[in-house]
């Protein structure tokens, strides 16, 4: 039985190596996307049967692609590869097809390949329960996240939907709140931020800010190919998105 698999990653290193650990498999026909777009694209005209997908990419990322790809009329098994923490991984050891940390081993590829194949002899395609215990735990499915603060002595749990954006200087990370300023708690990084915050509507205005797109107000072009977003709360604060990411602004917001 050949099965069919696309690979989606928006990094093309990553989508070759995933190939060529694909090779060592004859039963396994690899396409490739490089976005949610294209994948989705060819998950319609393809119909694979198995979708090993990149978690983290520029636009619409993976969460957005699995999402979208619920409405297919052929949906197939998918695999994620990811970089993520204990937490999303123990979601997906419950019943889901699998999971691949970066950077993948032959041996746990072939690992995955052979779930893969069970489910599809079982007939059990489409997206596993599992799946939607990992969107929950991320803040999909219908569970909000929220950031770990400090106020007050004490370490509160502020809704996402509450945070401007999350800054990171010369004194840590810090959550911008309806409230203030607010340092964050357990979050060393922007980078650990971001990934904490997958799924959920924030994206990586410039080095030093997150921002949440929900609550942008106002953007507008702005000197050196930059954009000047105004937000909605009662300061309005301004953040600029850097040159180099306005183009994935834009992917993320559909303009």
């Amino acid at each position: 039985m050949v099965l069919r698999a696309l690979i989606v990653d928006d990094e093309k290193p990553a989508r070759d190596e995933l190939a060529y650990l694909l090779r060592a498999h004859p039963d396994i026909e690899a396409g490739q996307a490089d976005c949610a777009t294209r994948a989705l694209a060819a998950m319609e005209a393809e119909k694979p049967d198995l979708v090993l997908l990149d978690i983290r990419m520029p636009g619409a990322d993976g969460f957005a692609v699995l999402g979208q790809a619920t409405a297919l009329a052929h949906v197939p098994l998918f695999i994620f590869v990811t970089a993520y923490d204990q937490y999303a991984i123990a979601a997906f050891e419950q019943n889901a097809v699998d999971y691949l940390l970066k950077p993948v081993s032959p041996e746990r590829l072939a690992v995955s390949l052979d779930r893969a194949r069970r489910r599809l002899a079982e007939g059990r395609g489409g997206i596993p329960d599992a799946l939607g215990t990992l969107l929950a735990g991320l803040g999909r499915g219908g569970q909000p996240a929220r950031v770990a603060v400090e106020r007050h002595g004490r370490i509160a749990l502020v809704p996402a939907g509450e945070v401007l954006l999350i800054e990171a200087d010369d004194r840590g990370v810090s959550a911008v709140t309806d409230q203030g300023r607010l340092p964050c708690h357990g979050l060393p990084s922007l980078t650990r931020a971001e990934e904490r915050l997958a799924g959920q509507p924030f994206f990586r205005a410039n080095r030093a800010v997150l921002v949440n797109l929900e609550r942008i107000a106002e953007l507008s072009p702005w000197v050196g190919g930059k954009y000047l977003l105004v937000m909605d709360d009662r300061d309005r604060t301004e953040v600029t998105v850097s040159r180099n990411r306005v183009r994935e602004f834009k992917d993320r917001l559909g303009l």
